[in-house]
Formats: structure tokens, C-alpha cells, sequence
């Protein structure tokens, strides 16, 4: 509805917005000044004791300073009573003693065909409801009370029953004047395609109203008493009243309770609605037989910034799941996103309270996931990833789906909470690392994990076998220190910082929360707010740190680059070398002698001395058969030393 020029100028003129903001609030006398038309109280909008919330009568506008919410008297009846735009208008109207302006001619006629429909609808609706009551509907009545709705409740919904009678709805409303013409339309009644009188579309079915956000009845839902019936439920076609895809089952009631600080809760039928609505989760909704439309989800966001998708937990459920999730994520923003609420497998959120209670439902609907998680676990789950190349199509998988969020801030979030995540599939508490991603898992962090990896079987061997722990910890120390200091560099050594593996779990938790929070403008101030200050300050006191230019002189990137690149080249060398020298000690299945014990203390004097970089000569670099750099002369003792433990274990042949 368009409204004349100036119209809202007048409406905003004739009302104090002290008076329409003042039936919400408690002022804070002590801090208003009435004569000046300033006023204060403690937020209608989040929890708070002081009064942060001011309203400027004169200039007739609010502000928040403890959530930032601020508008006029229409975005705070907007707000406050969840309605849109025009209904808020209407409200303020009538206060203000103002009409509400005359639509057109054509406007007005089209508005009238569908108050004409609407009381059509009305009409049946109270005809079901007293079939309901009827010897017909004795089956109907037990399945309902069968299904824990006693009479009270069947009232409370409105529900009620269509004869198994081809006509007998269309000869009731022809009863009483209504023309056959607005019973089809009304999608009360069809006409047969080869011409004919018309027939009745519910028939032998329980029925549920539905009704638009302003309370009317716009369309019926309908559930089989025949088990061998070809659909279980059906709904009303689409009509000048119903579009299934615009409409949500409940509105009206659940935005009233959404407003009142229930969570919004989305199910999949009317029975789960009800269920839920009866177990004291007022604020559930459904759609109307379709899968979620971005109408839907758009109405679901005015209600709540945050529904929560509860979904069967069987495989459709979890298919539905994905499919909005590919819907939502180009449409999510700052505040206004999704969170999945999985049931228990093979039970709906009916089946789940009559089994189990609603402190149960409750329960569900309070450890709802993100939907990051769910992003998480739709590309994981069943796949391997014991490969690069399959883990570089999880990386672009994952790319692919952040793509589509088209805000730059919460894009950021979410590609720092997926790394946050293959962060601990790829750098798991066990060596060997998962290969697979069984269905069903779980995925994320709590405090408890969140005291980071200890090191692998490999890095505690070759600890014992060279004794290099302390050294590999301070390049850990400079590494991260480096890159806290000079974070502009962080992305071109991101992949080298996930591979890394800490020894110091200290290292491993700076590490992590340094990939989790990279694209904080403030790097350091976010660290200390995710590991406390402490944490930097240990780091930052270590000496070795303190005489490194790179870690102290920030900003300097060649600097930074140089610097990370050595200190990561002389880590992966030793530690390269160290898992060689592992796995020959293994091979020794224990067996030892004087001999062999002298050749492993020169291999590893040889692997520490490559570690520490001794009279390096970097044009002079071999490889070992992990990648790692060596120079030739340290790669040739160094294989000579690992050729003579072998020979060492096989002993001379003919022995």
C-alpha cells in the first residue's frame, strides 16, 4: 500500500514519541528532563539495569547507546509489537486520531473480493469444526487424543473434520448463500476438468486452519484418516488468498511469542507445531508442505534474527537441512542468521515430546548448532581425506560455499571458524591423523579441547632419540612471535602454520588462535581476548624472541618473510630428519650393541647439527626423502649413518 505525500510527516507530528515509547518503558526520572522533552530508561530492546536508552521527543527519534538500536515511533511500534510496516502505521494512526488513507478504485475492489474470500473461509473452517463433533469423526477424535490433544486443545487449533462425502462442505456453504464461484475460488472445491459440478478437495480428513499473520484464514491443511490414501496431507491449492510459499503455518501466535523472547522454532508439519506449541515452545512455525521458500526465511528473520530449523533426524531431514542452508547463505548477515536443532534419528519434534517430555524439546532446541557446523558436516561427513588432492577439494568446497555470503564481515567469520575447524580434522590427537569422516560426528570446540594437541608418536621419538625439544621450541617461539608482530604476512605462510606441529602446547594453542582470528584488524588484541594476556606476555619475555628483530621491529615484511621462511626451513630439516632416525630406531626392534649405539649418536649429531644450520651454505641443499633440506655433505654422513644402523640390525650375510 503506498501512502499519500506527507502523510507520515503528519502522523509523526501529531504523536509525542515520550508517549508511545513511555507504555514500554519505566523513565528514569533522575536522569530525564521532561520540560525538555529528554528522556531515559533502561532498554525495551536487551537485558540492562542502567538506563542507556534516550529518546529526543522534540526530534522525535531514540537511541540505544548500550545496543545502538535507534528510529521513530514507527520502528519502535515495529520492534516492539512485531508487525510490518503498514500495521504500524495503523496503530499509530488510530492513536493519533488520523484515517488511514483510501486506496484506488481497483485497489479497493480487490481488496473486498478477498474480504469476500476470507469470510468464505472463515465460514468453513466453523462447518469442519462441528463435523469434528459429529459420529463421523469418532476415528478422527481418537487419533487426535491418541496423539495427546484433548478437547480443550482440538478447540485451541481450531482443528476439524471433513467428511468422507464428495459435496458436503459445497452443499453447507451453498446453504447459505455462497456461490459455487467463490468456493473454487476459495480452494475450497474443484471442478472436474471434463466440465461437471464441482467437488469438495477435503474429504475423510482432519483439518488444520491456516491462517495469515494477521489472523484471517487464507487456506486448510488436511491429514488422511485412510492409510492407503494417495497423499497423507494436503493443503490448498494456491489462490487470491494462499500462496504456499509466502505463508507460514502459526505466524500470528508465534510472532506474538517471539516478541516475548522465545526462541523461534521451524518444524516440518502442523502436528510438530502443535506439539511444540502445547509443551510451551510457542514461538514454532512450518511451511506449508513445500521446502523452504526466501520469502520464508525472510518473514522467519522479521519474527527472529535467529530461527532455529528443527529438522526429523533421519536422512530426509538432514537432505532438508542442506538444501536451506544452500538457500540462507547468500542471504545471512549481521544478526541475522540460522541455527539446526538435529532430533533424535527416527523422531520429529512430536514424537520426541510424547516419548520423552518437552524438557527434552527443550533441550534440543538449546544446544541448536550454527549453521557453520552444518556447513562443516555436510562437506566432511563420508568423505576421505587421505590425499591432497581430496583435501584440496574439501578447500574448495568449502571456498565455494563461503562465496555466496555476500557480507565481507561475516564471510571473514566464517572462513576463520572452517579453518578453526579443518585446523583439528587435519591435526587430530592421534599420529596418523582420521583418514575418513564417519556420519554422525560431531565436530567442534569446546574449553576442554581447546588445550591443544600434544605432539605425534614420530616428534616424541625422534625427541628421544636427538634431544632436540628446546631448540625446536624457540623457532616455534620466534615463528609466532614473528607473525603476532607482522600479521600482514600471515597469509602467504598460513598453509606452513596449519602443518606445523607444536611441540609446547602453549605454541600449539597460539597457532591455532592465530589461524582463528587472522582477519581481526587487531591480531594481538584478539589473541589476548581469546587466551588472556598472560599468554602474549609469556611469549613475548622469552629471550630468544626478545633479540629477534623480526619479532620486535613489526611491520618490516621482508624482514618478517626472511625470517619465518629460515626458521620454518631449519624446523622441518630437523624434524624431517628426526622421523628418518625414527623410524630406523624402530626397525631395531631392540636390538643393540656398542657399535650401533656409537653410530646413533653420530647420526644425531649430524641431524643436530643440520638442525642449528652449521657453516650452512644454502646453494649446497640435498633432500631427504621427507623434502626436508640438508646439505650434501650433512645428507651423505647422514645416510651412511642410517645405511650402517641398518646393516647394523641384518648383521653381515652368511651370519
Amino acid at each position: 500500500m503506498s501512502l499519500p505525500p506527507g502523510f507520515l510527516d503528519e502522523l509523526r507530528t501529531r504523536l509525542s514519541l515520550g508517549q508511545v515509547v513511555g507504555r514500554k518503558v519505566a523513565w528514569d526520572m533522575k536522569k530525564s528532563n521532561q520540560s525538555k522533552g529528554d528522556f531515559w530508561a533502561p532498554c525495551p530492546f536487551h537485558q540492562e539495569k542502567s538506563a542507556s536508552f534516550h529518546v529526543d521527543d522534540r526530534k522525535g527519534f531514540y537511541y540505544c547507546f548500550g545496543c545502538h538500536a535507534k528510529g521513530d515511533a514507527i520502528s519502535f511500534v515495529r520492534e516492539t509489537e512485531n508487525v510490518d510496516f503498514i500495521e504500524a502505521v495503523k496503530i499509530l494512526a488510530g492513536e493519533a486520531g488520523m484515517a488511514m488513507p483510501e486506496r484506488d478504485p481497483q485497489a479497493q475492489k480487490k481488496a473486498d473480493r478477498r474480504g469476500e474470500l476470507v469470510e468464505v473461509m472463515e465460514q468453513a473452517v466453523q462447518w469442519f469444526r462441528m463435523q469434528l463433533r459429529t459420529n463421523a469423526a469418532s476415528t478422527a477424535r481418537d487419533y487426535l487424543a491418541g496423539r495427546g490433544l484433548d478437547d480443550q486443545a482440538q478447540a485451541r487449533w481450531e482443528l476439524g473434520f471433513a467428511p468422507d462425502d464428495r459435496a458436503a462442505l459445497t452443499r453447507a456453504l451453498k446453504g447459505k448463500g455462497i456461490p459455487d464461484e467463490m468456493i473454487v475460488a476459495a480452494g475450497l472445491a474443484a471442478r472436474p476438468e471434463s466440465g461437471g459440478a464441482s467437488y469438495d478437495r477435503f474429504r475423510g480428513r482432519i483439518i488444520f486452519p491456516i491462517r495469515d499473520a494477521r489472523g484471517r484464514a487464507i487456506a486448510l491443511g488436511g491429514r488422511a484418516m485412510d492409510p492407503n490414501a494417495r497423499a497423507k496431507y494436503l493443503n490448498s491449492p494456491e489462490t487470491e488468498l494462499f500462496d504456499k510459499g509466502r505463508n507460514l503455518y502459526n505466524l500470528g501466535p508465534a510472532r506474538e511469542a517471539a516478541g516475548k523472547g522465545e526462541p523461534l522454532v521451524v518444524a516440518e508439519g502442523y502436528m510438530d507445531v502443535i506439539a511444540l506449541s502445547e509443551a510451551g515452545l510457542r514461538a514454532a512455525v512450518a511451511p506449508l508442505g513445500t521446502a523452504v521458500t526466501e520469502s520464508q526465511l525472510q518473514m522467519m528473520w522479521r519474527v527472529h534474527p535467529e530461527p532455529v530449523i528443527a529438522l526429523d533426524g533421519d536422512a530426509a531431514g538432514l537432505r532438508a537441512a542442506r538444501r536451506v542452508i544452500d538457500l540462507a547463505l547468500p542471504l545471512i548477515g549481521a544478526g541475522q542468521g540460522l541455527r539446526f536443532a538435529l532430533m533424535p534419528e527416527g523422531l520429529d519434534p512430536d514424537d520426541l515430546i510424547r516419548a520423552k517430555g518437552a524438557c527434552a524439546m527443550r533441550e534440543v532446541v538449546a544446544q541448536a548448532q550454527p549453521m557453520v557446523q552444518l556447513l562443516w558436516r555436510r562437506e566432511t561427513e563420508g568423505h576421505d581425506f587421505d590425499s591432497p588432492e581430496r583435501r584440496a577439494a574439501l578447500d574448495k568446497r568449502l571456498r565455494d560455499a563461503t562465496a555466496q555470503i555476500r557480507e565481507p564481515d561475516l564471510r571473514g567469520h566464517y572462513e576463520a571458524e572452517l579453518k578453526r575447524l579443518k585446523w583439528e580434522l587435519f591435526n587430530p590427537r592421534r599420529s596418523n591423523g582420521p583418514t575418513r569422516i564417519s556420519r554422525g560426528k560431531k565436530f567442534g570446540f569446546s574449553k576442554s579441547n581447546e588445550e591443544h594437541l600434544p605432539p605425534s608418536l614420530s616428534a616424541r621419538n625422534s625427541l628421544l632419540v636427538v634431544g632436540g625439544a628446546v631448540e625446536d621450541q624457540m623457532r616455534e617461539h620466534v615463528i609466532l612471535a614473528t607473525l603476532i608482530a607482522t600479521p600482514q604476512v600471515l597469509p602467504e605462510f598460513e598453509a606452513a602454520l596449519e602443518r606445523m606441529e607444536c611441540l609446547d602446547p602453549a605454541n600449539a594453542a597460539l597457532a591455532h588462535g592465530i589461524l582463528a582470528c587472522h582477519h581481526e584488524t587487531d591480531l594481538r588484541g584478539a589473541l589476548e581476548a581469546r587466551l588472556g594476556e598472560e599468554a602474549l606476555e609469556t611469549l613475548f619475555s622469552q629471550r630468544h624472541v626478545a633479540i629477534s628483530r623480526a619479532s620486535t621491529h613489526a611491520g618490516n615484511l621482508e624482514q618478517a618473510r626472511m625470517c619465518i621462511a629460515e626458521e620454518l626451513a631449519k624446523l622441518d630439516a630437523r624434524r624431517g630428519h628426526a622421523r628418518e632416525l625414527a623410524e630406523a630406531v624402530e626397525d631395531l626392534s631392540g636390538l643393540s650393541d656398542e657399535g650401533l649405539t656409537w653410530r646413533l649418536s653420530r647420526a644425531a649429531e649430524a641431524l643436530d647439527k643440520a638442525g642449528r644450520g652449521d657453516g650452512e651454505d644454502t646453494t649446497e641443499y640435498e633432500y631427504g626423502t621427507n623434502g626436508a633440506p640438508m646439505r650434501r655433505d650433512e645428507r651423505s654422513e647422514f645416510d651412511a649413518l642410517l645405511g650402517t644402523i641398518a646393516f647394523g640390525k641384518a648383521g653381515p650375510k652368511g651370519n
